[in-house]
């Protein structure tokens, strides 16, 4: 035992006015109540404390500090009255202090161990942080105990300090908790008590400044304090770590995730003291009930090196852990490179990578595998079962982690799905969540269901379409191409095959082979007569040609040969049709690449209904309108904004499109269309098919033109409307221009636009007539 003045918080005490002493009068006064009370033999102990008070004269007023180191004995009588008769003080960090002030006087050796170890205030990592905030703890501290003793008023606070400062053989934080217990502090008043409203004092007491309103009711040098006051250091590392795990566990946020996993594996070092053990989570997730590769690294990254897609296919990946998850056990190996171990070829990527000590835990939530948590040490290093064990208290908090990773995986790809593949788009989900709301209220009161019309009433319409220039001519053409490649090769086949085979059938297929023949070339090949003709190149011939190659050997190579050539997937007949759909498949996934970078910019200004389709280009409809967000202000700007977007996003694409030649086997080129629809219109979601259409007869009008227009001729002529390095505007009226013109203006002007519009007549369609265009000629930069 020590008997030495030290301060505990530094100059955190500082600046705080109170009438305190140290007095031994309350502990001799508890003491001479609990000896009338107490009837076993600890009666006789404290018979033997108030003894020594009497006969060595002990001071009953206040103790000056500068004097306390003279009544060491009698404290040692204080610690054994109040603690475990058979605990040792090398164990216990416990010490008496200075009324309301944390200044020891006295404490076991281990106290001031610990407090000699602690560091500088500006080191000091305790949680109560800042001078003014410790001062307010403190301030609630003191109320409380005047409250407690003069006006027999609990208040809800609950005050504890956690101080915690670098263990330095470990290099890692410890955690202490320091409890104070001022049941030997006597609270008198020196005057009066004054009258207090309770009801406004429970309100305020809690709150940051409510200290505020109680040392304007209650001055603190109303009141006086004597006695001292007992402290017990508890070290709380290992609860502390586990609780930061919990901690990061309910207060994540989105893109913190890296932090997140580093602080949690920062907690587990802390909670079996060495720096030099390495921690990694690699957490199980699946889909389709299938396990998939996780994607976030934790730690080292060992686990994801190993058992992730550096090393494995997914479908290794996917054995492998389904083999683990129907048998998942705990590995533990203090050195994985023992003879018993060597034996075990899994460990072998470990030893590899230098692993020296290893243990693999499974971790489940609910009863279900959620992830591993892996342990290791580099050679050189080493931890034993003693270590392992340390890390219990923390397997729940995380498995309930990576059980969270496991759902936010869930949602994200749900998130894809409603994104790119339903028309539940963020701006109209709100809509749906109504809905569903709606339908769950309804059956928790188990009312009839009903079926909600999903709608937006007056939305404005924006259609545009960017198609791929006379596909169907190119891909007639590339069937043709290529049938008559592959009606020529298989002639040349059958010519050479003859010398094999001259039977009757042979005569017959070389017959239909020259009929066919004749057909391509004299350009009559219909629809029907091309289904007919690729029956008898893929059913009638290649079977037969088969069944030759396996009787005849000679025939073989010349059999293989052909069927290789005209192999759809790398066969040189199908050359054509094949290098025209993998451009198309080009140009259409850049298209669909951009308006997918650019629908989240689209949402900036105000938000809005975005859905694309896929034909042999890409079309799009736009909502935009009060109805589909109502509770922020929609205004005709946001109109005009999407309207340049339109027209901007046009120019993009016909650019894109022709830089993409360099690149493509086949040049192809693109049109841009966009439709001007000046009034608004009503939409509902249709269950059926999972869209938004138009609702009522004037609306549907405007989805019968939009069917209509993308072949539309110029009048009497029998020129298409739309052609390359172009953008068409279809419009009714001149007023649906208006919005446009000056975009127009704008584009020419910064060089996107030629400076030439084309006003033009359209011809009628069925059920339509006096359609307008603007046609408009895009410039493209010049090359670097």
């Amino acid at each position: 035992m020590k008997n030495e003045l030290m301060q505990v918080t530094g100059t955190k005490t500082l600046g705080f006015p109170v009438d305190a002493g140290i007095s031994l009068m309350p502990f001799i006064k508890c003491l001479e109540k609990r000896l009338h009370e107490e009837k076993s033999i600890k009666a006789s102990f404290y018979h033997s404390i108030l003894e020594y008070f009497r006969t060595h004269d002990l001071p009953k007023g206040d103790i000056p500090l500068d004097e306390v180191n003279q009544y060491g004995d009698f404290f040692e009588y204080v610690y054994a009255s109040l603690s475990p008769a058979l605990s040792s003080e090398k164990n216990v960090a416990w010490g008496l202090s200075f009324p309301l002030v944390p200044r020891v006087f006295y404490g076991t050796d281990l106290l001031y161990e610990l407090l000699e170890a602690k560091p500088t205030d500006s080191e000091d990592n305790e949680v109560s942080r800042a001078i003014e905030d410790y001062k307010t703890e403190r301030l609630q501290a003191v109320y409380k105990l005047i409250l407690q003793r003069l006006y027999n008023f609990e208040v809800p606070v609950k005050i504890k300090q956690i101080h915690s400062w670098m263990h330095q053989p470990s290099g890692l934080l410890r955690y202490y908790e320091v409890t104070v217990n001022a049941d030997f502090v006597e609270v008198t008043a020196k005057g009066e008590l004054p009258e207090l409203n309770f009801v406004e004092l429970y309100n305020h007491f809690t709150q940051d400044n409510g200290h505020l309103l109680l040392e304007n009711a209650l001055p603190l040098d109303l009141f006086q304090f004597r006695g001292f006051a007992v402290l017990n250091v508890t070290d709380v590392t290992t609860k502390m770590a586990v609780e930061s795990i919990a901690r990061l566990r309910l207060n994540r946020s989105p893109g913190n995730s890296p932090e997140r996993y580093r602080q949690v594996l920062l907690s587990l070092k802390t909670l079996v003291q060495n720096s030099r053990i390495e921690f990694d989570l690699f957490p199980f997730v699946r889909v389709n009930n299938e396990a998939v590769y996780g994607y976030e690294q934790a730690g080292t990254g060992i686990l994801f090196s190993i058992w992730g897609e550096q090393r494995l296919s997914p479908e290794a990946f996917r054995k492998q852990a389904e083999g683990y998850a129907s048998n998942p056990n705990s590995f533990f190996s203090p050195d994985i490179n023992r003879e018993d171990e060597m034996q075990m070829a899994f460990l072998n990527p470990f030893r590899d990578a230098n692993v020296e000590s290893l243990a693999l835990i499974p971790l489940f939530f609910d009863q279900t595998l959620v992830g591993v948590l892996g342990m290791h040490t580099w050679r050189g290093e080493s931890f034993d079962e003693k270590t392992l064990a340390l890390l219990d208290p923390a397997f729940a908090p995380i498995a309930q982690l990576l059980q969270i990773y496991i759902d936010e995986f869930n949602l994200e790809l749900a998130g894809i799905i409603r994104e790119k593949f339903t028309s539940i788009q963020p701006s109209v989900q709100w809509k749906f969540n109504e809905s569903a709301w709606h339908s769950l209220h309804r059956k928790k009161k188990n009312l009839p269901e009903v079926t909600e019309n999903i709608h937006f009433e007056d939305v404005y319409p924006l259609y545009g379409a960017i198609d791929i220039r006379n596909s169907t001519l190119e891909r007639n053409l590339a069937i043709h191409a290529d049938l008559d490649h592959h009606i020529s090769l298989l002639d040349e086949t059958l010519t050479t095959l003859h010398q094999h085979d001259n039977s009757s059938l042979m005569k017959e297929l070389r017959f239909n082979c020259s009929k066919w023949r004749q057909v391509l070339v004299q350009g009559e090949l219909n629809s029907t007569g091309e289904g007919n003709l690729n029956t008898f190149l893929t059913e009638d011939t290649r079977e037969y040609l088969r069944h030759l190659s396996r009787e005849n050997p000679a025939a073989e190579p010349i059999v293989s040969s052909y069927l290789e050539a005209v192999s759809p997937a790398s066969g040189r007949v199908n050359r054509n049709r094949r290098e025209l759909e993998e451009t198309m498949q080009m140009i259409n996934t850049a298209v669909n690449d951009y308006f997918e970078s650019e629908k989240d910019t689209l949402q900036e200004s105000y938000p809005c209904y975005f859905e694309k389709f896929r034909t042999d280009g890409i079309e799009y409809d736009i909502y935009i309108g009060q109805s589909i967000s109502p509770r922020k202000p929609f205004n005709h700007f946001h109109l005009k904004n999407l309207r340049l977007w339109q027209l901007s996003s046009m120019i993009a694409v016909a650019r894109l499109t022709q830089q993409l030649q360099n690149t493509t086997p086949k040049k192809l080129k693109t049109t841009q269309l966009i439709f001007v629809h000046n009034h608004m219109i009503d939409i509902s979601f249709r269950a059926d098919e999972r869209k938004f259409d138009v609702e009522g007869a004037y609306n549907i009008r405007y989805q019968m033109i939009k069917k209509r227009i993308d072949k539309v001729h110029i009048r009497d002529t029998d020129e298409r409307l739309t052609q390359p390095d172009t953008i068409a505007l279809i419009y009714f009226h001149e007023r649906d221009l208006d919005d446009y013109l000056p975009f127009i203006r704008f584009l020419q002007e910064t060089n996107s636009l030629d400076a030439k519009i084309e006003r033009l007549e359209l011809e009628d369609l069925q059920g339509l007539s006096g359609l307008r265009a603007l046609r408009l000629g895009v410039l493209y930069p010049e090359p670097v």
